[in-house]
């Protein structure tokens, strides 16, 4: 289970910031690892390499101090583009609030003329709206995994309310950006209660299109949240195992569902599975 102990914050200096991604033209991660410690996170894996000693998932955490001089080099000899921010990392977790290295990034690439997608689990977001705002082509977008509380709290244990992160959103649409929301990944029988209601709520709160995505068992994953289910919802933990390492037609009934009541209600998609 995830601990209590404090994360460790270290100062770092990167080689390269906008890096080429299949997200989009590039990406930008400002951190490396994230406060935020989501349960379920594909990035624990691929970040391992960074970890000192046995610090789990959002224990750890390294500021890329010189960003901004990186970036403003990369900017002037590469061709401009969309940027993603961020791939393994949350462009607005906690320590943003600090070193404010996500808004600097943001203003710099807004004066070069490249388009911006936010992806978070912070309503720090709202903070930099101002900036965002200033370019059209800019879009927000928020993960949303459940609305139950008790589900938010024990799989992204240190990340803004789903609540908060909706309204995020629909203060996003009011300064004319395109907005969405990262529906996943769906956490077998806690994510899809109630679909409707569900994706009602992204559509009220917004958001021009949905994202739609399984839980992906990368490097990590499943020791992380096997923790979870089996000390929060032991009753589920046989079904996450057949689902997740067996022949199961789980998922795909699942996208069958949200398909037929995104239609009902105008809600456009985009499966990612």
């Amino acid at each position: 289970m995830f601990s209590n102990s404090p994360v460790k914050i270290r100062e770092i200096e990167c080689k390269t910031l906008l890096n080429r991604s299949a997200i989009a033209d590039y990406c930008v991660n400002p951190y490396v690892g994230c406060q935020h410690g989501c349960r379920y996170c594909y990035a624990a894996g691929i970040t391992f390499r960074f970890r000192r000693s046995r610090e789990e998932w959002g224990e750890f955490l390294d500021v890329k101090t010189n960003a901004l001089k990186i970036l403003s080099s990369e900017v002037e000899k590469k061709k401009a583009g969309k940027v993603y921010l961020s791939s393994l990392t949350d462009p607005y977790q906690p320590v943003e609030k600090e070193y404010e290295l996500t808004r600097k990034i943001l203003e710099m690439l807004v004066q070069k003329g490249f388009p911006i997608i936010v992806q978070t689990k912070s309503n720090l977001v709202v903070r930099d709206l101002d900036v965002l705002k200033r370019n059209e082509l800019n879009e927000v977008g928020v993960t949303v995994v459940t609305l139950d509380e008790e589900v938010w709290k024990d799989f992204e244990p240190a990340s803004s309310s789903p609540e908060e992160r909706l309204e995020a959103i629909r203060l996003a649409k009011e300064k004319g950006l395109r907005t969405y929301v990262f529906f996943g990944p769906i956490l077998p029988f806690l994510s899809e209660t109630d679909l409707e209601g569900f994706l009602k709520r992204f559509r009220e709160a917004g958001a021009d299109y949905v994202y739609v995505d399984r839980l992906n068992l990368r490097p990590m994953v499943w020791s992380m949240v096997s923790k979870v289910v089996l000390k929060k919802y032991p009753e589920l933990y046989g079904e996450w195992r057949r689902i997740l390492f067996s022949e199961s037609s789980y998922y795909d009934e699942v996208k069958k569902k949200v398909f037929e009541v995104s239609k009902k209600i105008g809600l456009e998609l985009v499966f990612c599975y």
